[in-house]
């Protein structure tokens, strides 16, 4: 465990002794909270940890979790385990792997990067057409799927960073966002449907999908739908939209009343970030406020419970921010038990919007996740 030192005065002596206290803002494994089975189990004893060297970490578990993680979850922030720490100032991994910062590092402010040249179209639906950006190229696809306050537009950081490394980066916007169509209020499909639509159009097999807020539910969705065409799944902050009955009670104890009352840069982004970067706010208002012209309601073509997500056999990149008021890292935890395949990262100094506040992190990280599973 990473230590910070603190001076105290010790009564009988006259000098300052340095006590080390932990540090709370660290990248850590899921902890193996799954009690052990009687030997001969068919299932496994305790969810299987793998240390990699590109600073990720896979986590295989079983659906035993429940209510007492989430409760726990702060005490295993604060206390650590046993693992140490994935991201940090290590050199970078032998299999492709780049530096992360060090998950305690200050706020940079990061100017809006030049964006590479990318086609910019409407793709044809059958009621509606979807405004999209794509960089082309031979490189595996990403596609970025924008949260409910965004668009095809939330992406600068990502944009460019992502192509420079022979990515075909693709992002769009969603009905009723900038500058796609609305669609016929009785017609309106599904997300995951318009997904796949928009894949057939330009003619994308499989991809490496990353959803922030509400894009991790429609893309998570289509993975239940289409797991065929899709090589990885990172969310970032997302409820998921599970139905599961227990976690959906979880969800409205973390919104009181008055929730939404508050401006979205409140909700979204953490108060470090508003503090220090008052231009990235504005920018980020800006796009958020030509974000949605038209309120559309599509429904998702499924609603799963746990028992569907542990089906599902797809990496998956998990990363929070430690100051999200929308979907604490406790949820991330919850996630994360549930799904086989899985590694986490929870960024420092950072609310809602990862992808956004803290690119100097994100970008890294799920660079070289995507490379581990590109391969």
């Amino acid at each position: 465990m990473a230590m910070r030192r603190a001076l105290t005065v010790h009564p009988r002596r006259s000098r300052l002794q340095p006590v080390p206290i932990p540090c709370p803002c660290r990248y850590r494994p899921e902890p193996p909270l799954v009690t052990p089975r009687a030997a001969g189990s068919e299932r496994a004893h305790a969810p299987k940890l793998e240390v990699t060297s590109d600073m990720t970490h896979d986590l295989e578990t079983n659906r035993n979790l429940g209510r007492r993680m989430l409760l726990g979850a702060g005490a295993v922030l604060a206390a650590g385990s046993a693992v140490p720490a994935m991201a940090g100032t290590a050199a970078a991994g032998t299999n492709g792997g780049v530096k992360v910062p060090a998950p305690d590092s200050p706020l940079p402010i990061i100017p809006v990067p030049a964006q590479v040249k990318a086609t910019e179209a409407l793709a044809p639906l059958p009621d509606a057409r979807l405004w999209y950006w794509d960089t082309g190229g031979s490189g595996a696809p990403v596609i970025f799927l924008h949260p409910g306050t965004g668009s095809s537009e939330s992406w600068p950081y990502q944009q460019p960073y992502f192509a420079k490394k022979g990515y075909r980066v693709i992002a769009y916007s969603r009905r009723g966002h900038f500058k796609s169509d609305a669609g016929p209020a009785d017609r309106t499909g599904t997300e995951a449907e318009d997904l796949r639509l928009l894949l057939d159009h330009l003619r994308v097999d499989r991809f490496h999908g990353v959803g922030v807020a509400a894009g991790g539910g429609t893309l998570l969705d289509f993975a239940l739908s289409h797991p065929e065409r899709v090589r990885t799944i990172t969310l970032a902050g997302s409820l998921t939209g599970l139905a599961e009955p227990a976690y959906q009670e979880t969800l409205k104890r973390l919104r009181p009343e008055g929730f939404y009352d508050m401006g979205a840069d409140f909700i979204e982004l953490g108060p470090t970030y508003r503090a220090a970067n008052p231009e990235g706010v504005q920018q980020w208002l800006e796009i958020h406020h030509r974000a949605s012209h038209t309120d559309v309601s599509q429904p998702y073509e499924n609603r799963p419970l746990w028992a569907d997500l542990e089906r599902l056999d797809i990496p998956t990149f998990l990363a929070w921010g430690d100051g999200d008021l929308y979907s604490p890292p406790s949820v991330q935890r919850l996630l994360a038990a549930h799904l086989r395949r899985s590694a986490s990262l929870v960024v420092n100094e950072c609310g809602h919007q990862p992808h956004w506040e803290r690119s100097d992190i994100f970008n890294p990280a799920l660079l070289n996740f995507l490379r581990r599973h590109s391969r």
